[in-house]
């Protein structure tokens, strides 16, 4: 049986009609929805990750903190990321004073911008209801509410490789060149907000243009080359200024072992998270974490520290409830719509459409699925727009052909597997509205059979067969964002949804408010000689603390082994009596304290609005300050404490270790509300 190949519709061709009325209402709704659900609540969640809180703050009062992403504004050290996604909210924080609002309100806007360049996107080559229902299923993605409710660099990153595929999109419709370079641009601009991750684009966007692209090959070739240079433009102007200007003048680039953005671009942040082999890194044996402890836990957790690794990864406990609900559907409404498209010309923009957003997804997907270094559940928030597009594109494609048995089939096959998929995800957290398994179960199979009878799929009928299949497909993610949104989240760690079985550390964390923290997983043991803290699951609760509470994504651990101080995943939480001591003369000193690790300085720094040194940044790993240095600053009277512990047992490598050494043997300790200071100017 052939397939007829329908003409271009409206929203194909170069003058799109007027949007009909019921466009236009879906679309304010969508809108208006996504930015009340991502901004509902925000204030709940703090300083979300203080990590981030902390660069925002500085960048918000020092102009050459807020160039470098510096983690604190007299700039000893920058956070672990290029600063192009803290630059909108540092702004924002610079108008509207440190506040949660502030900083996050900028984050859910981006998720709004989001759903409206994706739905637009999609809408142009396959008409309105593709495009809001690809916007749909974006904004109700669990893991998208999550990561545009939070202060990551990973909403800005998302904005901008949809932007990528935008442009794209218009370069293969039109031909033109400047379409290529605004492409480029977009790309380098997402390489300014997290490095190598968005180059996972960059196949599916150059494999796209080098099929489809209206132009002969060798122009075609010609114009993606003038892409390529429009990308490092746009990114190196900055990487150069960094590279280049004098290192006594300008902070460390955090996360680098030699003061390089080209070391933190291509080593830890780059192909170190493929291969694993990230130098200063949480990993068993490099420090960070500390070897016995880290190395004891992952010796019980299948594939290590970051999780199994493999085909299915994406399925799996700590990223299945996270992007997993649609990727089957997706994948099979991809192979279908390519299927269908197959006699369609070269330069047709519905086939190229599908490349995109399918490589994408294969892409990226598989990327993740297999990289052996640090890997974070909230990281597939890159899949989301892919899988929201194929969704959005593959079930009006497949509608239009509904008359084909062949395809009610591969409709059919779409919706079942969705529904297996939610009951799946589902089962591993029982104790979540438990009704709903079964509620998608019921009307999934209803639905799938309707889309087997050709008369239900006509007329007045078919609303309700939509409907059916929507409820069955949309159901189970729409509960994990309400969820989501309904959660406060902060630490380093964050995940979308209720409480499931053990995530595996890259995965851990299911929000806080009393839900529970890191639980060991069956077969996992223990270093000989350590002890669960106070907090965690299952032990005695540290004082003025409910058992099993962790206040954030990794639980009871972090505050168990930080207590207010801070640890490595979760920022300190000063008293009114630390932050008044520490404010004390503040303006005498260019760094009111100083601690080891960025987040155990974080709520310091974020209580007192002044200067706190992150010594050896994130993981307290990184070789700043030497103890030379440190030395130096002690005797200029630039530092007036030094913060006792932080972060976690074992933390502390290298120059970290050597100053904490220095300190405790040269400076007397007092404590203050559980916390240990030393007066560096006695």
């Amino acid at each position: 049986m052939t397939t007829t190949i329908e003409r271009p519709s409206a929203a194909e061709s170069s003058a799109p009609a007027a949007t009909p009325r019921w466009e236009l209402i879906g679309l304010v709704a969508l809108l208006f929805g996504t930015g009340v659900a991502y901004i509902w609540g925000l204030g709940a969640s703090g300083w979300a990750n203080s990590f981030y809180s902390a660069a925002i703050q500085a960048g918000s009062v020092s102009w050459k903190a807020f160039f470098f992403g510096s983690s604190d504004a007299a700039n000893s050290i920058t956070v672990d990321k290029p600063p192009m996604s803290l630059w909108l909210m540092s702004l924002s924080v610079r108008i509207f004073g440190l506040n949660t609002w502030a900083m996050l309100v900028p984050q859910a806007l981006l998720g709004v911008a989001s759903v409206a360049l994706l739905r637009a996107t999609v809408k142009r080559r396959f008409g309105g209801a593709a495009g809001l229902l690809a916007g749909l299923v974006l904004a109700v993605t669990p893991v998208a509410a999550l990561m545009f409710r939070f202060n990551n660099p990973d909403a800005l990153l998302v904005l901008l490789m949809i932007a990528s595929v935008w442009a794209l999109l218009r370069g293969v419709e039109t031909g033109k060149t400047k379409w290529l370079l605004i492409t480029g641009m977009f790309v380098g601009f997402g390489f300014l907000t997290k490095q190598l991750q968005v180059m996972l684009v960059v196949p599916p966007l150059a494999l796209t243009y080098l099929i489809a692209g209206p132009p002969k090959f060798l122009t075609r070739l010609l114009q993606l080359f003038g892409a390529l240079g429009a990308m490092i433009v746009s990114a190196g102007w900055w990487i150069l200024i960094v590279e280049f200007w004098p290192a006594s003048s300008r902070p460390w680039v955090g996360g680098s072992q030699n003061n390089s953005i080209l070391e933190l671009t291509l080593g830890y942040n780059g192909f170190g998270r493929l291969s694993g082999d990230e130098t200063g890194s949480v990993t068993p044996g490099r420090g960070g974490m500390g070897g016995d402890m880290a190395g004891g836990m992952a010796g019980g957790m299948p594939g290590g520290i970051w999780g199994e690794t493999g085909i299915f990864r994406m399925f799996d406990a700590s990223q299945g409830g996270q992007i997993a609900w649609l990727i089957p559907a997706a994948l099979i409404l991809l192979v279908v719509g390519l299927v269908l498209r197959g006699r369609a010309p070269r330069t047709d923009g519905q086939r190229a459409s599908l490349i995109v957003w399918g490589s994408w997804l294969l892409v990226t997907g598989l990327t993740f699925s297999f990289m052996a270094g640090i890997f974070h559940a909230y990281y597939t928030v890159a899949l989301a727009p892919a899988v929201a597009a194929l969704i959005g594109i593959g079930s009006v494609l497949l509608w239009r052909q509904r008359d084909t048995y062949w395809v009610r089939v591969a409709m059919a096959v779409a919706v079942a597997s969705t529904v297996a998929m939610a009951w799946v995800l589902l089962r591993r957290s029982e104790s979540f509205v438990p009704w709903l398994k079964w509620a998608i179960l019921v009307v999934g199979i209803l639905a799938a059979v309707a889309l087997l009878i050709p008369a239900l799929t006509r007329g007045r009928v078919a609303a309700a067969s939509i409907m059916a299949v929507m409820f069955a497909g949309l159901a189970g993610p729409t509960a994990y964002a309400v969820d989501t949104v309904d959660t406060p989240h902060t630490g380093a760690i964050v995940s979308a949804g209720p409480n499931t079985s053990m995530r595996g550390f890259g995965g851990m964390g299911d929000g806080p408010g009393g839900r529970g923290g890191m639980q060991l997983p069956p077969g996992v043991q223990l270093p000989a000689g350590m002890q669960l803290p106070a907090g965690f699951p299952g032990q005695a609760a540290a004082p003025g603390q409910a058992p099993g509470d962790g206040g954030s994504e990794m639980g009871g651990m972090a505050r168990g082994m930080g207590g207010g101080m801070g640890g490595l995943l979760e920022g300190s939480a000063p008293t009114a009596a630390i932050t008044e001591m520490l404010e004390q003369d503040a303006d005498s000193y260019t760094w009111v304290a100083a601690a080891i690790g960025a987040n155990t300085a974080a709520g310091y720094q974020l209580a007192t609005e002044d200067p706190v040194m992150p010594v050896g940044g994130f993981n307290g790993t990184d070789p700043s300050p030497t103890l030379a240095q440190f030395q130096q600053y002690v005797a200029d009277g630039q530092i007036h404490y030094f913060i006792g512990g932080g972060g976690m047992p074992g933390m502390a490598s290298g120059t970290s270790a050597e100053i904490s050494a220095w300190v405790t043997e040269n400076f007397t300790a007092t404590t203050v509300d559980n916390v240990t200071f030393y007066d560096l100017t006695q």
